[in-house]
Protein backbone atom coordinates (compact mmCIF):
# COMPACT_ATOMS: atom_id res chain seq x y z
CA UNK A 1 0.00 0.00 0.00
CA UNK A 2 1.53 3.39 -1.23
CA UNK A 3 1.23 6.76 1.17
CA UNK A 4 -0.71 9.59 -0.25
CA UNK A 5 -2.07 12.76 1.40
CA UNK A 6 -5.68 11.54 2.79
CA UNK A 7 -8.87 13.94 3.20
CA UNK A 8 -11.28 12.51 5.51
CA UNK A 9 -14.97 12.87 5.57
CA UNK A 10 -16.00 15.76 7.92
CA UNK A 11 -18.07 14.41 11.04
CA UNK A 12 -20.81 17.51 12.15
CA UNK A 13 -21.25 17.68 15.92
CA UNK A 14 -24.30 19.64 16.81
CA UNK A 15 -23.91 22.08 20.32
CA UNK A 16 -26.07 23.73 21.93
CA UNK A 17 -23.90 27.39 21.59
CA UNK A 18 -23.05 26.03 17.92
CA UNK A 19 -24.50 28.85 14.54
CA UNK A 20 -24.28 28.57 10.99
CA UNK A 21 -20.73 29.81 9.98
CA UNK A 22 -19.39 26.02 9.16
CA UNK A 23 -22.15 26.22 6.74
CA UNK A 24 -21.59 30.05 5.62
CA UNK A 25 -17.94 30.52 5.65
CA UNK A 26 -16.55 27.00 5.75
CA UNK A 27 -18.62 25.82 2.52
CA UNK A 28 -19.67 22.29 4.93
CA UNK A 29 -23.50 21.16 4.35
CA UNK A 30 -24.70 19.89 8.15
CA UNK A 31 -28.27 19.69 6.88
CA UNK A 32 -30.16 18.04 8.73
CA UNK A 33 -28.58 19.35 11.75
CA UNK A 34 -29.92 22.93 12.89
CA UNK A 35 -26.60 24.06 13.76
CA UNK A 36 -23.03 22.97 13.83
CA UNK A 37 -21.29 23.90 16.73
CA UNK A 38 -17.91 21.44 15.99
CA UNK A 39 -16.05 19.33 12.68
CA UNK A 40 -14.37 17.13 13.54
CA UNK A 41 -11.97 16.67 10.49
CA UNK A 42 -9.30 14.65 11.74
CA UNK A 43 -10.40 12.07 14.42
CA UNK A 44 -9.06 8.63 16.05
CA UNK A 45 -11.03 9.00 19.06
CA UNK A 46 -12.87 5.90 19.56
CA UNK A 47 -16.65 6.01 18.46
CA UNK A 48 -15.54 9.05 16.06
CA UNK A 49 -12.59 7.50 13.53
CA UNK A 50 -12.37 9.69 10.60
CA UNK A 51 -13.25 7.74 7.19
CA UNK A 52 -10.93 8.45 3.90
CA UNK A 53 -12.87 9.83 1.67
CA UNK A 54 -9.99 10.34 -0.88
CA UNK A 55 -8.06 7.73 -3.86
CA UNK A 56 -7.63 4.12 -3.39
CA UNK A 57 -8.16 3.94 0.47
CA UNK A 58 -11.63 5.80 0.19
CA UNK A 59 -14.35 4.09 2.54
CA UNK A 60 -11.38 3.27 4.61
CA UNK A 61 -11.17 3.91 8.65
CA UNK A 62 -8.45 6.13 10.11
CA UNK A 63 -7.13 3.53 12.32
CA UNK A 64 -7.74 0.79 9.72
CA UNK A 65 -5.54 2.75 6.99
CA UNK A 66 -2.62 2.81 10.03
CA UNK A 67 -2.49 -0.36 11.33
CA UNK A 68 -1.51 -1.43 7.83
CA UNK A 69 1.53 0.28 7.73
CA UNK A 70 2.07 2.47 11.23
CA UNK A 71 5.56 3.39 10.49
CA UNK A 72 4.68 4.46 7.07
CA UNK A 73 2.25 6.95 8.09
CA UNK A 74 3.07 7.75 11.43
CA UNK A 75 6.70 7.82 11.70
CA UNK A 76 8.49 5.60 13.73
CA UNK A 77 9.35 8.51 16.54
CA UNK A 78 5.83 9.34 16.78
CA UNK A 79 4.98 5.73 17.25
CA UNK A 80 7.76 5.45 20.06
CA UNK A 81 6.37 8.49 21.81
CA UNK A 82 2.58 7.71 20.91
CA UNK A 83 1.97 4.24 19.76
CA UNK A 84 0.11 3.66 16.95
CA UNK A 85 -2.87 6.06 17.58
CA UNK A 86 -3.22 8.65 15.86
CA UNK A 87 -2.20 11.07 18.66
CA UNK A 88 -4.30 14.36 17.16
CA UNK A 89 -7.86 15.38 16.98
CA UNK A 90 -8.19 18.12 14.31
CA UNK A 91 -11.78 20.16 14.40
CA UNK A 92 -13.14 24.01 13.42
CA UNK A 93 -15.58 25.38 15.99
CA UNK A 94 -18.17 27.78 15.77
CA UNK A 95 -19.47 29.53 18.80
CA UNK A 96 -22.94 31.48 18.45
CA UNK A 97 -22.79 32.01 22.00
CA UNK A 98 -19.88 30.87 25.11
CA UNK A 99 -18.98 27.78 25.08
CA UNK A 100 -19.14 26.46 28.52
CA UNK A 101 -15.99 27.20 31.18
CA UNK A 102 -14.12 24.11 30.87
CA UNK A 103 -11.04 22.07 31.95
CA UNK A 104 -9.16 19.44 30.73
CA UNK A 105 -7.07 17.16 32.66
CA UNK A 106 -3.21 16.49 31.51
CA UNK A 107 -1.68 13.08 30.62
CA UNK A 108 -1.23 11.44 34.33
CA UNK A 109 -4.60 11.94 35.12
CA UNK A 110 -6.24 10.97 32.18
CA UNK A 111 -4.96 7.80 32.16
CA UNK A 112 -5.82 7.24 35.87
CA UNK A 113 -9.46 8.38 35.58
CA UNK A 114 -9.93 7.43 32.01
CA UNK A 115 -7.70 5.63 30.36
CA UNK A 116 -7.04 8.11 27.79
CA UNK A 117 -4.96 11.06 26.77
CA UNK A 118 -4.97 14.14 28.37
CA UNK A 119 -6.21 17.25 26.47
CA UNK A 120 -3.49 20.34 25.66
CA UNK A 121 -4.75 22.61 22.46
CA UNK A 122 -4.10 25.49 20.23
CA UNK A 123 -6.23 28.01 18.97
CA UNK A 124 -6.12 29.63 15.73
CA UNK A 125 -8.90 32.50 15.17
CA UNK A 126 -10.16 32.18 11.83
CA UNK A 127 -12.85 35.31 12.27
CA UNK A 128 -13.76 37.18 15.25
CA UNK A 129 -17.39 39.33 15.49
CA UNK A 130 -16.83 42.64 16.74
CA UNK A 131 -15.85 42.43 20.66
CA UNK A 132 -15.42 39.03 20.60
CA UNK A 133 -13.36 37.77 23.82
CA UNK A 134 -12.68 33.95 25.42
CA UNK A 135 -11.05 33.24 28.35
CA UNK A 136 -7.63 31.74 28.85
CA UNK A 137 -6.82 31.01 32.39
CA UNK A 138 -7.03 33.28 35.53
CA UNK A 139 -6.58 36.73 35.96
CA UNK A 140 -4.71 36.46 39.15
CA UNK A 141 -2.68 33.81 40.66
CA UNK A 142 -5.18 32.02 42.59
CA UNK A 143 -5.53 29.36 46.02
CA UNK A 144 -8.06 26.41 45.67
CA UNK A 145 -9.77 27.98 48.52
CA UNK A 146 -10.29 31.28 46.60
CA UNK A 147 -11.24 29.61 43.68
CA UNK A 148 -13.81 27.42 45.54
CA UNK A 149 -15.28 30.20 47.27
CA UNK A 150 -16.09 32.29 43.64
CA UNK A 151 -17.63 29.30 42.35
CA UNK A 152 -19.75 29.07 45.10
CA UNK A 153 -20.91 32.52 44.93
CA UNK A 154 -21.55 32.78 41.47
CA UNK A 155 -18.33 35.06 40.93
CA UNK A 156 -16.29 32.33 38.97
CA UNK A 157 -16.43 34.93 35.84
CA UNK A 158 -14.76 37.56 37.72
CA UNK A 159 -11.81 35.34 38.60
CA UNK A 160 -10.94 34.27 34.90
CA UNK A 161 -8.79 36.07 32.49
CA UNK A 162 -10.74 37.43 29.36
CA UNK A 163 -8.89 38.34 26.42
CA UNK A 164 -9.82 40.08 22.88
CA UNK A 165 -9.74 37.98 20.00
CA UNK A 166 -8.86 39.00 16.26
CA UNK A 167 -8.58 37.04 12.86
CA UNK A 168 -5.15 35.34 12.79
CA UNK A 169 -4.85 35.17 16.55
CA UNK A 170 -3.10 32.04 17.83
CA UNK A 171 -3.54 30.13 21.63
CA UNK A 172 -1.87 27.43 23.15
CA UNK A 173 -4.23 25.83 26.01
CA UNK A 174 -2.22 23.32 28.11
CA UNK A 175 -4.00 21.27 29.83
CA UNK A 176 -5.04 22.29 33.54
CA UNK A 177 -5.97 25.79 32.27
CA UNK A 178 -9.29 26.80 32.58
CA UNK A 179 -10.76 28.42 29.38
CA UNK A 180 -13.61 29.46 27.11
CA UNK A 181 -14.24 30.32 23.09
CA UNK A 182 -16.31 33.23 23.50
CA UNK A 183 -19.48 34.27 21.23
CA UNK A 184 -18.84 35.63 17.75
CA UNK A 185 -15.79 33.08 16.74
CA UNK A 186 -15.02 31.01 14.47
CA UNK A 187 -11.37 28.84 14.81
CA UNK A 188 -9.35 25.80 14.03
CA UNK A 189 -8.90 23.37 16.77
CA UNK A 190 -5.71 21.43 16.91
CA UNK A 191 -5.36 19.32 20.18
CA UNK A 192 -4.72 15.86 21.55
CA UNK A 193 -6.62 12.65 20.42
CA UNK A 194 -8.96 13.28 23.46
CA UNK A 195 -13.15 13.64 24.27
CA UNK A 196 -12.18 14.56 28.23
CA UNK A 197 -13.27 17.87 29.23
CA UNK A 198 -14.45 19.26 33.02
CA UNK A 199 -17.37 21.58 32.96
CA UNK A 200 -17.01 23.80 35.39
CA UNK A 201 -19.73 26.81 34.67
CA UNK A 202 -22.43 26.91 31.61
CA UNK A 203 -24.51 30.45 32.29
CA UNK A 204 -27.02 28.41 33.73
CA UNK A 205 -28.64 27.16 30.48
CA UNK A 206 -30.63 24.41 29.65
CA UNK A 207 -31.60 22.66 26.47
CA UNK A 208 -34.37 21.96 24.20
CA UNK A 209 -35.81 19.81 26.77
CA UNK A 210 -35.43 21.92 29.48
CA UNK A 211 -32.07 20.37 31.14
CA UNK A 212 -29.12 21.65 32.43
CA UNK A 213 -25.97 20.38 31.08
CA UNK A 214 -23.96 18.11 33.73
CA UNK A 215 -21.17 20.09 35.92
CA UNK A 216 -17.74 18.41 36.52
CA UNK A 217 -16.96 20.45 39.72
CA UNK A 218 -15.02 17.71 41.87
CA UNK A 219 -13.38 16.04 38.61
CA UNK A 220 -11.90 19.42 38.00
CA UNK A 221 -10.68 20.24 40.70
CA UNK A 222 -7.05 17.89 40.36
CA UNK A 223 -6.99 19.33 36.84
CA UNK A 224 -7.08 22.87 37.57
CA UNK A 225 -3.85 25.31 37.13
CA UNK A 226 -4.33 28.23 39.06
CA UNK A 227 -1.54 30.28 38.17
CA UNK A 228 -1.97 33.13 36.39
CA UNK A 229 -0.19 33.38 33.13
CA UNK A 230 0.75 36.65 31.41
CA UNK A 231 0.76 36.96 27.35
CA UNK A 232 -1.28 34.08 26.65
CA UNK A 233 -1.85 35.19 22.98
CA UNK A 234 1.63 33.68 20.68
CA UNK A 235 2.99 36.30 19.30
CA UNK A 236 3.72 36.02 15.70
CA UNK A 237 4.12 38.56 12.62
CA UNK A 238 0.94 38.36 10.84
CA UNK A 239 2.05 40.43 7.79
CA UNK A 240 4.57 38.36 6.76
CA UNK A 241 4.57 36.14 3.47
CA UNK A 242 5.96 33.37 1.26
CA UNK A 243 8.15 32.02 4.61
CA UNK A 244 7.16 29.43 6.90
CA UNK A 245 6.10 30.82 10.79
CA UNK A 246 6.58 29.26 13.59
CA UNK A 247 3.02 28.86 15.67
CA UNK A 248 3.75 26.61 18.51
CA UNK A 249 6.05 24.58 19.69
CA UNK A 250 4.62 21.57 22.46
CA UNK A 251 5.23 18.41 23.54
CA UNK A 252 2.31 17.19 21.50
CA UNK A 253 2.51 19.12 18.71
CA UNK A 254 3.86 21.60 16.59
CA UNK A 255 2.56 23.82 13.84
CA UNK A 256 3.57 26.69 11.56
CA UNK A 257 1.22 29.05 9.33
CA UNK A 258 2.35 29.14 5.75
CA UNK A 259 0.92 32.26 3.75
CA UNK A 260 1.83 32.33 0.44
CA UNK A 261 1.57 33.29 -3.00
CA UNK A 262 3.37 31.00 -5.05
CA UNK A 263 3.99 27.51 -5.11
CA UNK A 264 6.89 25.73 -2.81
CA UNK A 265 8.86 22.25 -2.35
CA UNK A 266 8.71 21.64 1.37
CA UNK A 267 11.18 19.79 2.69
CA UNK A 268 10.57 18.07 6.29
CA UNK A 269 13.51 15.36 6.06
CA UNK A 270 14.91 16.01 9.01
CA UNK A 271 11.05 15.58 10.59
CA UNK A 272 9.98 11.95 11.38
CA UNK A 273 6.49 12.30 11.51
CA UNK A 274 3.26 12.81 9.57
CA UNK A 275 1.83 16.32 8.46
CA UNK A 276 -1.58 17.96 9.13
CA UNK A 277 -2.94 20.69 6.76
CA UNK A 278 -5.56 22.55 7.40
CA UNK A 279 -5.90 25.20 4.34
CA UNK A 280 -7.66 28.51 5.77
CA UNK A 281 -7.64 30.14 2.65
CA UNK A 282 -6.63 29.95 -1.12
CA UNK A 283 -6.45 26.55 -3.21
CA UNK A 284 -3.61 24.13 -3.54
CA UNK A 285 -2.73 20.82 -4.44
CA UNK A 286 0.16 18.19 -2.42
CA UNK A 287 1.84 17.06 -5.07
CA UNK A 288 4.82 14.15 -5.20
CA UNK A 289 4.83 12.08 -8.62
CA UNK A 290 1.67 10.52 -9.70
CA UNK A 291 -0.18 11.44 -6.32
CA UNK A 292 -1.98 14.40 -5.75
CA UNK A 293 -4.48 15.94 -3.32
CA UNK A 294 -6.66 19.18 -3.71
CA UNK A 295 -7.20 21.69 -0.67
CA UNK A 296 -9.67 24.67 -0.52
CA UNK A 297 -10.63 26.55 2.49
CA UNK A 298 -11.86 24.12 4.68
CA UNK A 299 -10.39 21.17 3.99
CA UNK A 300 -7.68 19.30 5.62
CA UNK A 301 -5.15 16.40 4.36
CA UNK A 302 -2.88 14.16 6.80
CA UNK A 303 0.24 13.57 4.85
CA UNK A 304 2.33 10.27 5.95
CA UNK A 305 5.94 10.18 7.75
CA UNK A 306 7.03 8.63 4.37
CA UNK A 307 6.56 11.94 2.30
CA UNK A 308 9.80 13.95 2.98
CA UNK A 309 10.17 16.22 -0.04
CA UNK A 310 7.01 17.25 -1.85
CA UNK A 311 5.27 20.18 -3.63
CA UNK A 312 2.91 22.78 -2.73
CA UNK A 313 1.44 23.74 -5.94
CA UNK A 314 -1.04 26.71 -6.44
CA UNK A 315 -1.97 29.17 -8.93
CA UNK A 316 -3.68 31.67 -6.78
CA UNK A 317 -2.08 31.33 -2.83
CA UNK A 318 -2.75 29.98 0.04
CA UNK A 319 -3.23 29.80 3.92
CA UNK A 320 -2.24 26.97 5.27
CA UNK A 321 -1.93 25.89 9.24
CA UNK A 322 0.91 22.95 8.77
CA UNK A 323 1.11 20.34 12.33
CA UNK A 324 3.38 17.76 12.95
CA UNK A 325 4.75 15.78 15.77
CA UNK A 326 8.21 17.48 16.32
CA UNK A 327 11.68 15.75 18.47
Amino acid sequence: MAGYPLTFHTQFKDKIWGGQKIRTRLGKDFSPLPNCGETWEISAVVGNISVVKNGDLSGKPLDAVISENPEMWLGKSVIDRFGEEFPLLIKFIDAAEDLSVQVHPNDALAASRHQGRGKSEMWYILEADKGATLIDGFSRNLSREEYLKGLAEGRIMSLLNKVPAERGDVFYIPAGRVHTIGKGLLLAEIQQTSDITYRIYDFDRVDAQGNTRELHTELALDALDFSYVPDVKCAYDKSHVNEVLDLIHSPYFETNKLLYTRSLVRDLSAIDSFKVYICLEGTLEIRKGEFATSLAKGDCALVPASWKVYELRTEEGFELLETYIGE
